[in-house]
């Protein structure tokens, strides 16, 4: 019997929901009805700026799509991640926080894990992290960050996280970060720090020795192949890990009929019983692909759960 699928809210993204403007107040409320109607998480993703080619190859037909590398208008909200997850703490007590595509080469490490222990602490261990490079470079240019060694930094960024949540005082001797004998407290609420997730459309190389290293959890841009899924496995148990060991995200595709309508949900969740028996376990769901009426998200969760509940009974 395949595990009881696991059901997450994308909260990104929704500004059609909210009348193009960062209503965050709303994202809260959202993520608390949520909560109630039985969802395991809530995901915000991130960007810090756009530039020009936020749209270089052209701005997506149907606004309530996913924003995908060269397809949205530059003048796309992205809130900062990390505050609103705080406040979504707050409100909520059993929900995972997904921060997802958190663009860790555009912070120092030491800053930024201390951003993450504090949530992590905040929450009582309920972060989940997806550190990324992402595609941007106007981005990385105007923070003054080389793109070109966006994955280099990040390599280095997972290895000091690794220190900070072990014993004070911690040293690093890497070419872009060094620091010797700093004292990092409070760690994360657990001794390896917060959950880290990994993912893009094809599983190889940086991404696929990330996750076997480091990883939690596998969030892939897509459906991963079969030949993808058995790279992985093969990876995992040449590192003495069991792919049992991940949590595996799947999701929900929205299928629109036209530009301007919303997708139909039930043909969306038809694809849920599947990925469960491919192992997947956690599935993302981004309300604005299936409703206009930001007064009706804890309705369309309900809705939600009671679908896959029957799908998968």
């Amino acid at each position: 019997m395949p595990t009881p699928p696991r059901m997450l809210l994308v909260l990104s993204e929704n500004w059609t929901l909210t009348g193009g403007r960062a209503d965050l107040p709303a994202a809260v409320r959202w993520a608390r009805e949520a909560e109630d109607a039985g969802f395991d998480a809530v995901m915000v993703s991130e960007h810090i700026v756009l530039g020009p080619d936020a749209a270089a190859a052209g701005i997506m037909g149907n606004p309530r799509d996913y924003a995908l590398p060269c397809n949205q208008d530059p003048l796309t909200p992205w809130p900062n991640s990390l505050l609103l997850l705080a406040a979504i703490a707050s409100v909520t007590s059993r929900m995972r926080l997904a921060a997802a595509a958190v663009l860790a080469p555009l912070r120092h490490p030491l800053l930024l894990a201390r951003e993450l222990g504090t949530l992590d602490l905040i929450s009582e261990g309920r972060l989940v992290v997806q550190p990324t490079v992402s595609w941007s470079e106007d981005e990385y240019d105007a923070l003054g960050v080389p793109f070109a060694r966006r994955g280099r930094l990040l390599d280095e960024h997972l290895e000091i996280w690794a220190k900070a949540w072990g014993p004070s005082p911690i040293s690093h001797d890497g070419p872009h970060y060094p620091f010797q004998d700093v004292y990092f407290e409070p760690k994360a609420y657990r001794p390896d720090g917060p959950r880290l997730w990994f993912g893009r459309q094809r599983l190889a190389g940086p991404v696929l020795r990330r996750l076997v290293r480091y990883g939690h959890g596998f969030h892939p841009l897509g459906r991963p192949t079969p030949e993808d899924l058995k790279t992985l496995a093969e990876a995992m148990a040449a590192a003495g890990r069991d792919l049992a060991d991940l949590e595996m995200i799947g999701g929900t595709q929205a299928v629109f009929p036209d530009d301007r309508a919303p997708a139909d949900l039930g043909a969306s969740l038809a694809a849920i019983p599947e990925q469960l028996e491919q192992g997947f376990t956690t599935f993302c769901v981004k309300p604005n692909q299936f409703i206009d009426d930001p007064a009706g998200v804890g309705e369309f969760c309900r809705d939600v759960m009671r679908r896959v509940e029957a799908l998968t009974a």
